[in-house]
C-alpha cells in the first residue's frame, strides 16, 4: 500500500507538496523526502510530533534517539504506518531548528495498490520562501503582572525532595 500525504509548510502564503510514499518507510525517509520536496537539503537536525486533529503538539519523534537507555521512539525506528494509521492522522515537523520551518503533516489517502518508482511528489503548489517566517510563542496568559506567584519562595517545591535521576 502507499499513503498520499500533504505536507503544508506554515507560512503566510499557500505552500504544500502531495507526496506519495510506501506506508512502510520509516520517519527518517519520510523526513529527507519531504525536506527535498521543499528545497532543502536534508542535513538540518528535525523532529516530527504526533498531534491530535486540532494540531496540539504532543510527544516528539527526534531524527536520533538521544536518550539514555536507547529503547526510545526516533525517525529511524518508527515507521510511518505506527503514527499514520487512518485518512485524517497528523503530524507537525519541524526542520532546522535554528530557522523553525513548521509544517502541518497529513495523510490524505491510502491507496490500496502497490505504486512503483516512491516517493513522489504528486502536487506541488507555492514556492518555499528564502527565510523561515518568524515564530511567536505566545502563552495562554501574556499578562506581565500576573508572576507574582512566582516571587513566593513558598509557592516551589522543596529541591531537597526530588529525585533528578528521574530526569
Amino acid at each position: 500500500m502507499a499513503y498520499k500525504i500533504r505536507v503544508i509548510l506554515d507560512v503566510e502564503q499557500d505552500v504544500f507538496r502531495d507526496i506519495i510514499v510506501n506506508e512502510t518507510i520509516n520517519l527518517e525517509e519520510l523526513h529527507f523526502t519531504i525536506a527535498k520536496s521543499f528545497g532543502f537539503k536534508g542535513q538540518e537536525m528535525a523532529s516530527f510530533y504526533l498531534t491530535d486533529a486540532t494540531w496540539e503538539q504532543g510527544e516528539e519523534i527526534p531524527l536520533f534517539d538521544m536518550s539514555e537507555d536507547e529503547n526510545s521512539f526516533s525517525m529511524t525506528n518508527c515507521i510511518t504506518s505506527m503514527v499514520l494509521k487512518k485518512e485524517g492522522d497528523k503530524l507537525i515537523y519541524i526542520y532546522d531548528f535554528f530557522s523553525m520551518w513548521t509544517f502541518f503533516v497529513e495523510l490524505t489517502e491510502i491507496i490500496d495498490e502497490n505504486k512503483e518508482n516512491l516517493p513522489l511528489i504528486a502536487l506541488s503548489f507555492g514556492n518555499t520562501p528564502d527565510e523561515a517566517p518568524e515564530k511567536q510563542f505566545i502563552g495562554e496568559n501574556t499578562d506581565e503582572d500576573n508572576f507574582d506567584a512566582f516571587d513566593d519562595e513558598n509557592n516551589f517545591e522543596d529541591l531537597d525532595n526530588i529525585d533528578f535521576d528521574n530526569y
